[in-house]
């Protein structure tokens, strides 16, 4: 049984005003919003885990659509349920206070809708969630599965200098950075290395860990690993595209500083589970 502390450590509730911050991040928001108009037909049946504050479940609505919107904080249920009746849309959605790992909807959905996501796939339950509900509902409904927004992952790493001098005070923290802002204290050393894909329609990975080498393009002092997560929202075959949104990037410390070359090969290794702490992601860097 999960206790209330490990519940907050871990994700199972994102506090109230996060939800209301991420209603500001215009990327996250129109990037989703377009996927969903491409994904979502008129009469959809759709479930949407992890609800927070409807907005997803709204531009599924406008869609004509039919949704159920599945919400386990008390007082997200009471936020969405507020904020949807302040809006018009053509379809229907019912706010349902419930654990997205235990909740089926009471028929087949065409489309689900989970946003559970955090960079490198840690704290959140993206993964774990989805993976309990394909289980439960081939279980209940049989197959085929319905599709997915978001419908894949792709994960990467990348050497770089990180800055953690904060006027004076030296604190090597993982840090946060917006994907489209220009980072003025980091410096890059080599370009992503991928390291996972995976499609949400497909097994899902029970660890996302890497051995593998990253190559340096600029002599510098290695101090960190920057992890990217690039979630492909919804894939636009026919127009040879897809709409996607970056989380958040994180900037790792080190434990050890190295001083790098161009041209260097290093090996890299950690070792972590879908929905970890923060804490559980300790890349180690080797000399090849």
């Amino acid at each position: 049984m999960t206790k209330p502390h490990e519940e907050l450590e871990l994700g199972q509730f994102i506090p109230l005003h996060y939800h209301f911050h991420m209603l500001n991040d215009n990327a996250r928001v129109s990037s989703f919003k377009m996927a969903i108009e491409h994904v979502v037909r008129p009469g959809a049946r759709v479930l949407d885990l992890g609800g927070g504050t409807g907005v997803l479940s709204f531009f599924a609505a406008r869609q004509h659509a039919r949704v159920w919107c599945v919400e386990r904080n008390p007082q997200l249920v009471h936020e969405a349920r507020k904020i949807l009746a302040r809006n018009h849309y053509p379809g229907e959605v019912e706010v349902i206070e419930a654990d997205a790992f235990s909740y089926l909807p009471p028929e087949p959905v065409d489309v689900v809708i989970c946003e559970m996501v955090h960079v490198a796939m840690l704290r959140e339950k993206q993964i774990p969630v989805i993976h309990a509900f394909k289980q439960r509902y081939l279980e209940k409904f049989g197959g085929p599965l319905p599709l997915f927004v978001p419908e894949a992952f792709i994960h990467a790493v990348q050497p770089v200098h990180q800055s953690f001098n904060f006027e004076g005070y030296y604190a090597p923290a993982p840090l946060f950075q917006e994907p489209c802002a220009t980072q003025n204290r980091t410096w890059e050393l080599g370009p992503p290395a991928i390291y996972q894909t995976a499609c949400y329609a497909e097994t899902l990975p029970a660890h996302c860990n890497w051995d593998g080498e990253i190559t340096i393009e600029r002599a510098g002092t290695l101090n960190a690993l920057r992890f990217i997560t690039k979630n492909i929202l919804a894939i636009l075959p026919q127009q040879g595209r897809s709409i996607d949104w970056h989380s958040q990037y994180m900037v790792v410390p080190l434990e050890e500083v190295i001083e790098v070359e161009a041209g260097q090969k290093l090996r890299v290794r950690f070792n972590c589970a879908p929905g970890d702490p923060l804490d559980a992601l300790r890349p180690e860097v080797f000399a090849c």
